[in-house]
């Protein structure tokens, strides 16, 4: 499986922070055998953050596109929008499996605006911009991933 990541943080952008959720992901990743094969970090805002997907998604560079960043209820917080905006077809099992294993751990998981959808042959998921909720919603749909994008490409449902 070949990942591109993309983290989506205005002050991660700006270097006031550390980008740990990014590198977090590609060590998850790494360690199921998939291939990352870009990294990117922009700010929170849409045409940027959907520049970045249908580049990515057009090119057929990646199986799928992991976003870290911009699912909560704040006014900067819109990549979900911006995710929905590019893609044919929203997955909306993956959000819902999301936050249901992340309310397991904290309660505030219900409130991820997370989506997940299709662009081209490329899946993109949403994902928290804390370190431990990217994993964690990472974890809850990393095992349906492979499977998703097999059907993708036109494999039957078995």
């Amino acid at each position: 499986m070949r990942v591109a990541i993309l983290t989506v943080s205005d002050s991660v952008f700006r270097g006031e922070r550390a980008d740990l959720s990014g590198p977090a992901l590609r060590e998850r990743c790494m360690q199921l055998g998939w291939q990352v094969v870009a990294a990117e970090i922009v700010p929170d805002d849409s045409p940027t953050i959907e520049a970045f997907l249908i580049a990515c998604a057009d090119s057929q560079q990646a199986d799928i596109i992991l976003t870290t960043g911009g699912t909560g209820l704040g006014p900067r917080d819109v990549t979900p929008e911006a995710t929905a905006a590019v893609c044919a077809r929203l997955i909306p099992g993956l959000g819902e499996v999301m936050r249901a294993a992340g309310k397991v751990s904290n309660l505030h998981a219900a409130l991820s605006r997370a989506v997940a959808g299709v662009r081209a042959r490329t899946i993109i998921v949403n994902l928290p911009g804390s370190p431990k909720g990217a994993g964690e919603s990472f974890d809850a749909v990393a095992g349906l991933l492979p499977h998703a994008v097999e059907v993708l490409r036109g494999a039957r449902h078995d």
